[in-house]
């Protein structure tokens, strides 16, 4: 897999150390989507980064988003006229921001783009995800037309929930690239 081909788009606040993101940055050289405020993320904002970023690389990229970067890959694609730029996304554990309690900080991500994305996609979803019921990253999945993985009681898919590396889905990244 070439790394050169890899983007990763991690969610609000950023992907700390120890998240299986920053930990595939680390070991296989991808590149991070810095944004300008992982504090107060806004929608606009986030589109406009990862449009740059994707105008400026050589190859179409494969797009490894977690938690509110999944919502990111589906409002820039709603939006973009160079969805072309992007070849495959994994997606994972994606954030509701249409939540009651998640609304007052995210109020610019609802409503949430639920068109079909315009390339191969993968939606990995945890039955006890604090930040998405398992239904609604099910109906994500569906409206994406991205194919459904049941992670199981896995949290947030993020570094609390012990997944170290993550092979598991680093193997879904390679189902992606082949």
């Amino acid at each position: 897999m070439n790394a050169a081909n890899i983007l990763i788009l991690p969610g609000w606040q950023n992907s700390g150390p120890d998240h299986w993101q920053s930990r595939w940055e680390r070991l296989y050289g991808y590149q991070r989507l810095d944004q300008h405020d992982w504090m107060r993320p806004l929608r606009g904002d986030w589109i406009a980064r990862l449009e740059e970023v994707l105008l400026h690389r050589a190859e179409p990229t494969i797009l490894v988003a977690h938690s509110l970067g999944c919502l990111l890959v589906a409002s820039w694609a709603a939006h973009s006229q160079h969805t072309h730029l992007v070849s495959a996304a994994l997606l994972v554990a994606p954030g509701d921001a249409e939540r009651e309690e998640l609304r007052p900080v995210l109020s610019s991500w609802s409503p949430i783009a639920l068109q079909g994305l315009p390339f191969k996609s993968i939606l990995v979803g945890s039955r006890n995800d604090p930040y998405c019921a398992e239904a609604r990253a099910r109906l994500f999945a569906s409206a994406w037309g991205a194919d459904y993985v049941d992670a199981g009681q896995q949290g947030h898919i993020n570094a609390e929930s012990g997944l170290g590396d993550w092979p598991a889905g680093y193997e879904l990244l390679r189902q992606l690239d082949r």
